[in-house]
C-alpha cells in the first residue's frame, strides 16, 4: 500500500486517539495510555507512534481544544447575534476548562505552564472579537475587556470536579448577565417631567 493511501488511516487513527484521551479526561484526571488505546480502537504500537508519551498526547488534546475554541468565535458570530454567539462560546469555554483541568492535573508544572502561556493570547483575541461585536451592536457593556472577563472565568477553576457539573454553567450565566448592557434606570423626577410634557402636548 502506498504512503498516500495509508495517510488517511493514519490521520484518522491520530484523531481517534486524541478524542479518546479527551473523553477520558472528561471523566477523570487519571488517564492511562492502555485505556485510551482501547477506547480509540488502536493498538499500543499505533498510539506510541503518534504520541511517544502521555505528556505529548495530553498536550495535543489541550492544543486542539484551544484551536477549536479560537476558531469558534467568528463562526458563531456568522450564525448568531453577538450576545447569543457569546453565550454559545462561553458554553464551549466550560467544556474547555474541564479538559484543561484534567490536562494540568496530569502534567508536570513546567509542561502545562508552557501550554497555558502559548494559549492565553489566542483565547483573549477570540473573546475580544465577540465582545467588540456586542459593543458595536449596543448589546454588551463598553467598559469591559477580554482580559477582565477571562479573570472572572478563571475563578471557575476553583470548583472541584464534584461541583463542576452543577455549578459551572449557572455561574457562567451570571458572568454573561453582567456583561449585558443595561438601560439607565429612569428616575422618578424624569418620569414626572415626561408625564407633564405629555399632558402639555395633548
Amino acid at each position: 500500500m502506498s504512503a498516500s493511501a495509508r495517510r488517511p488511516d493514519a490521520v484518522q487513527n491520530r484523531t481517534r486517539i486524541v478524542e479518546a484521551a479527551r473523553a477520558a479526561l472528561a471523566e477523570s484526571d487519571h488517564v492511562h495510555l492502555n485505556e485510551i488505546a482501547k477506547r480509540a480502537g488502536v493498538g499500543q504500537g499505533t498510539l506510541y507512534r503518534n504520541f511517544p508519551n502521555r505528556e505529548a498526547l495530553l498536550a495535543e488534546v489541550y492544543r486542539r481544544d484551544v484551536e477549536e475554541l479560537v476558531t469558534a468565535a467568528p463562526a458563531l458570530l456568522a450564525e448568531h447575534e453577538p450576545v447569543e454567539a457569546l453565550r454559545h462560546w462561553l458554553d464551549r469555554v466550560i467544556d474547555y476548562a474541564e479538559i484543561k483541568h484534567g490536562v494540568l492535573a496530569a502534567l508536570e508544572p513546567a509542561a502545562w505552564q508552557d501550554l497555558v502561556a502559548h494559549s492565553h493570547n489566542p483565547i483573549e483575541d477570540a473573546l475580544t472579537v465577540l465582545l467588540d461585536a456586542g459593543k458595536a451592536a449596543g448589546s454588551l457593556r463598553t467598559d469591559v475587556d477580554a482580559y477582565g472577563v477571562l479573570q472572572l472565568i478563571a475563578y471557575l477553576g476553583r470548583l472541584d470536579r464534584a461541583a463542576w457539573e452543577s455549578r459551572a454553567r449557572p455561574l457562567m450565566n451570571v458572568i454573561l448577565d453582567g456583561l449585558r448592557r443595561r438601560e439607565a434606570p429612569v428616575r422618578e423626577t424624569d418620569r414626572w417631567r415626561r408625564a407633564v410634557e405629555a399632558e402639555k402636548g395633548t
